[in-house]
C-alpha cells in the first residue's frame, strides 16, 4: 500500500491555493518548512551510520556515489558537484548520477526514471566496485531507477543507503542503510521539490560535510583546501592565513600567491 501512496504524495493539509492571498502563500509554505528541520534531528543517528561506513571507503581509495531522479537526482549531482570547490577533493571521489544523464539536470527526460536497470549500467561506466558506496535518493522511495541499482550493487556486496521521506518504503527495505526523513505532505500536493527536496539537501550536506571534515579537509572551522577559483574565495583565504599565521593582508596575499593553497601557506609555517 505504501507503494501506491507514499507519504509524499498525500494530500495536502492546505487547498483552495488559488485563494490565498501572496502573504498566506509565503507564510504557510514557511509554516510547512519549519518542520522540515524537526525531521531530519529524528534521522541523525542513521545518517550517523552512514557516515561511518564511508569514512573509511574512501580513505582505502573509494568513491561515493548518489544516484537519482528528478529533483532528487539533481540535488546528488549537486552535492557531489561541490566537494571539489569546497574541499578540494577530486572531482571523482563524490560523483552523483541522474535519471537521463546530464541532460535531465535542466529538462525532463520521459520515463528515464521507470528503468531498474539503467542505474547499474550508469554506475558499470564509472568501474564501481565493492571499494566504493552507493546512496539511491528519491523521496517516495519507489523510483525504479534508484531501486534497481541500489539491489544491484547490493547484490554485488557494495555499501548501499538510501534518503528517502516516505516511511516503510521499498527503497528504505532494499538499502542496507536507510536514512527516512517523513516530512508529510507538500504544500502542493506531490510537489517534492519543495519539503522532501529541502530535506534531503539538509541531509547531503550533512554526509558530505562530515566525511570531508573526518577526511581531514578542514582545520579548525576553515576551509583549507578550498579551490581559490574566484576573487571572493581568494579573499577568504587572506584571511584565514591572517588569522592563523598573525600576519597583515599583503604579507597574507604574497604567501597564497605563492604557494596557490591555504594549507601549504600553514604547513610550511608549521601551524598545519
Amino acid at each position: 500500500m505504501n507503494q501506491q501512496n507514499p507519504d509524499t504524495e498525500k494530500a495536502s493539509n492546505y487547498d483552495h491555493l488559488e485563494k490565498m492571498s501572496t502573504f498566506e502563500l509565503l507564510s504557510n509554505i514557511n509554516k510547512e518548512d519549519q518542520t522540515v528541520a524537526q525531521n531530519v534531528q529524528k534521522a541523525i543517528p542513521a545518517i550517523e551510520k552512514l557516515v561511518d561506513k564511508i569514512v573509511p571507503k574512501i580513505k582505502k581509495g573509494g568513491r561515493l556515489f548518489y544516484i537519482g531522479a528528478g529533483t532528487s537526482g539533481r540535488l546528488g549531482v549537486l552535492d557531489a558537484s561541490e566537494c571539489p570547490p569546497t574541499f578540494g577533493v577530486s572531482p571523482g571521489i563524490v560523483i552523483g548520477l541522474i535519471a537521463g544523464g546530464d541532460t535531465a539536470l535542466r529538462n525532463a527526460v520521459e520515463n528515464a526514471e521507470d528503468d531498474t536497470s539503467q542505474a547499474w549500467t550508469d554506475l558499470l561506466d564509472y568501474d564501481v566496485s565493492e571499494k566504493d558506496v552507493l546512496i539511491g535518493i528519491a523521496a517516495s522511495g519507489t523510483t525504479p531507477y534508484v531501486i534497481g541499482g541500489i539491489k544491484d550493487a547490493r547484490k554485488r556486496g557494495i555499501i548501499t543507503g538510501c534518503i528517502t521521506c516516505s516511511s516503510g518504503s521499498p527503497l528504505a527495505e532494499a538499502s542496507e542503510f536507510p536514512i527516512e526523513v517523513v516530512t508529510g505532505p507538500e504544500f502542493v500536493t506531490g510537489s517534492t521539490r519543495m519539503k522532501a527536496g529541502t530535506a534531503q539537501k539538509l541531509v547531503l550536506n550533512m554526509i558530505s560535510t562530515s566525511v570531508m571534515i573526518k577526511l581531514g579537509r578542514v582545520k579548525g572551522n576553515k576551509m583549507v583546501d578550498m579551490q581559490l577559483s574566484n576573487n571572493k574565495l581568494v579573499g577568504r583565504g587572506v584571511r584565514m592565513i591572517m588569522e592563523e599565521l598573525d600576519v597583515d593582508e599583503e604579507e597574507a596575499s604574497k604567501l597564497l600567491l605563492e604557494h596557490k593553497s591555504v594549507r601549504k601557506v600553514l604547513s610550511i609555517n608549521k601551524k598545519a
